[in-house]
Parts: structure tokens; sequence; C-alpha cells
């Protein structure tokens, strides 16, 4: 009997489980988890924050998942040293668990930098996980001013979930825009506008320089009096068991397409993984949740002695703020063209008579579409794109390729 053993209890190591399943229904699988909570979506933490869910609903899978599943959780507990030679894993309790096929699902933890006298600010937070949550909720109150460091995914949710809990809120960041990474300038002001309607105040193009308690000083000059700091200025993937142990690492940990690392018998799989990412041709990071649960199908499929691959993954985002949809994917890098709606805005990225990316901005119907152009390297040429910018639609494809995709000609 095969010994399973996951580090990291997210999205990715629940693909990893139900991967080993599909293939083997007897061997024995232990979790190791540094939270204390069965599988969450981590995206609802703002939700929780907000009210409009709650900690039962927070579960990403039922409460018997593990049981029906075979598997031994370790809460509370942490991987620090991995020997690959020996095939053990030691926690931080001393324990040393051996295995057979390991997969490392350690995903992400936050970036602080190392701003002059941060030490000197009693209630700061991150907004990464649900005892991040709990722990601001705790805090907040209704004239509290609060201070986000970071104008990315994570400040902003932080920012809508907390808005009606608190005085006001102010969100900087070094960057000119909101969402930096994901939208240019013209899609960024969409969103700005939108979440400034809602009253968040924006500092942008500017950092922090040093805190004194609770005042921040900007490099501008600015002063911001705060009661409640946030910082979500970004992640770094956790690649440190695998490249202690030997591993390669660049950003994130490398891995082939079946999410096989450099060491042997080990895998690795979401947030922390570094695999192919289909719209450029090469590995990066793409920690979205999707993503992560079908590289830890492929993961634990594989380590089950099974034979898949991930070549299709591209990154994509799904977000609203205040009823303001938002959807990314791919990348930016070719000639842009643009569908302007009632509701929003369309903007779709060429290059080689390819969709290589796009921004939808209040548009976001059937952008399973414009995924499937992107990820399946359909040549435009091949279909009424002219028309698919505008409807996006099943008909755009020929009667042969809808009765592939689809099973019928409707």
């Amino acid at each position: 009997m095969k010994r399973y053993v996951i580090v990291g209890n997210g999205i990715a190591a629940v693909g990893v489980i139900e991967g080993i399943r599909s293939r083997d229904i007897d061997g024995a699988i232990m979790v190791v988890s540094e939270e204390k909570y069965p599988v969450y979506g981590r995206p609802l933490i703002s939700y929780y924050l907000e009210g409009k869910t709650d900690l039962a609903k927070m579960n990403y899978r039922p409460a018997d998942f593990y049981e029906k599943n075979g598997c031994r959780v370790l809460y509370g507990k942490r991987a620090v040293a991995l020997d690959a030679e020996k095939k053990t894993l030691s926690l931080d309790d001393g324990t040393a668990l051996p295995y057979d096929e390991l997969s490392v699902a350690t995903g992400s933890r936050p970036f602080v930098p190392p701003f002059e006298g941060l030490d000197t600010v009693e209630k700061k937070f991150g907004f990464m996980t649900l005892d991040d949550a709990t722990s601001l909720e705790s805090a907040l109150t209704p004239d509290a001013r609060v201070l986000i460091v970071g104008a990315g995914l994570i400040g902003l949710k932080c920012a809508e979930g907390i808005k009606d809990r608190v005085g006001s809120i102010t969100v900087t960041d070094l960057a000119d825009r909101v969402l930096s990474s994901i939208l240019d300038a013209d899609c960024a002001g969409i969103v700005q506008k939108r979440l400034e309607d809602n009253g968040i105040a924006f500092l942008l193009g500017d950092s922090v320089a040093r805190f004194d308690g609770g005042r921040a000083t900007m490099k501008s000059g600015a002063v911001v009096p705060f009661d409640l700091l946030v910082l979500a200025v970004g992640v770094r993937a956790n690649t440190e068991l695998v490249k202690n142990a030997g591993g390669e690492v660049n950003r994130g940990i490398v891995v082939d397409k079946r999410m096989k690392t450099s060491l042997p018998s080990v895998y690795a799989a979401g947030d922390c993984a570094e695999g192919f990412d289909a719209s450029i041709g090469q590995n990066r990071v793409i920690a979205i949740l999707p993503n992560a649960y079908l590289q830890g199908r492929a993961a634990g499929v594989n380590m089950a002695g099974g034979d898949e691959s991930r070549s299709d993954a591209i990154p994509m985002n799904a977000i609203g703020f205040f009823g303001l949809h938002i959807m990314t994917a791919g990348a930016y890098d070719g000639e842009m063209s643009e569908e302007k709606t009632e509701n929003g805005v369309k903007r779709f990225f060429i290059r080689d008579g390819l969709l290589r990316g796009f921004i939808l901005i209040g548009a976001t119907e059937r952008a399973g579409i414009y995924t499937a152009l992107i990820r399946e390297k359909t040549p435009l040429s091949s279909l009424d794109f002219d028309l698919t910018k505008k409807v996006a639609s099943n008909l755009i494809f020929s009667l042969e390729t809808r009765r592939k995709k689809f099973g019928s000609v409707v």
C-alpha cells in the first residue's frame, strides 16, 4: 500500500487527494495542514467580513470529505524539512513522516517590505487567511480609519469587505493604477472610479517611507493618520521546502507538465508551483484557484501511477467590486481591439492571428468562449471574430468543431 503525503491543505491539496483516489482507493494519504481548519475558499474571506457568507459556507468540500477519502489530517503542523533521498518529511514537532510519493501544495505568503517603523504600528494585519480575517474583524470599529498598503486583488477585496464596518479607508500603492498586474490604465480607471464612488480613497504612485505609530509618512511627503493597517503588498511562493532539499526553484517550484519537481517522487501544485503557461509558451506561477485544483489533480493522478499533464493553463482572474464584474485572461502582448458596451468595455489582444488575452469590464457573459480560443490557439481566421467580440456564442465555431466540442450542432 502506497504512502502519500501532501504538504498544504488548500485547493491544490483537494485536487491532489481527488487525483490520487481516482487511481488508488487504498493508499494511505496524510495531509499536513499549517492552518487549523478544513479546506476553505480563501477568496470568500472578504464576503465573510461583509456578512454575505459564514464559516460553514466557506468550506470548499463537505465536512466528511477527508473521512470519505481516507485521509488523515495533521492540523496546526508545519513541514520544516524534506529529505528526498530518505523519503521523509520532518515537521516542527519533531515528527518524521515517511512517504512513497509527496506533493508540495504550500501556496504563498504575504510579502512585507522592510518599512521603517513598522514595528511601532500596534494594529497591523494581513488578508490572506481565515485567521487574518477574524483578527481584523475583531479590531473593526465604526469610526476606525483604515490604511491598506497595496491596490491589488487582496487589498481591494479587503477594502470592499470592510467598507461598511469602518469610518474611512485609504488605499495606497507604488503603482499608478489599481490592479496594475492585470489591468491596463484605462480599464483600471473604470474600476477605480467604482471603488471611489463607494467611498474608497486612493494614494497611487506613492509609497510609505516610514511609520510612526498610527501615522504613515509617504515618500511624497503626505501624512496619513490611521487606526488599523492592512498589508497587502503582494505574495511570495512558499518554495523553501523544495529549495532546501536541493530541488529546482525560480519564483516558484519548477515542475514539468506532469507537476513533477526535480526531486524524485516529489510533485508540486498551486500557488507555490511554476507550471506551463499556454498563453506565453513557458513556465511561470499562475496563482488562481482553478489552476491550483487542476494542477493538484494532475499531480495526484501521476503520484498514483497515472499519466496526466497540464499544458493548457493560462492566467485568469474573475473578480468584482460593488457589482462591477471583471474578467481577465492570457497575455496582453498583441494588437489591442476594443468593443464598448452599454455596461462596460471589452479589450482583446491579438498576435499572429491568435487571441492572446482579454480584459472584460462589466460585460463578462460567456467569457469561457474567449478563454477557449486562447487555450486552444484557434486561428481567428477560422471564425467571425468581429461578431465574436460583440457576442460570444458557440455559433462562432464551424459545424464540425461544434460537434466535437459540444456533441451537437446547436
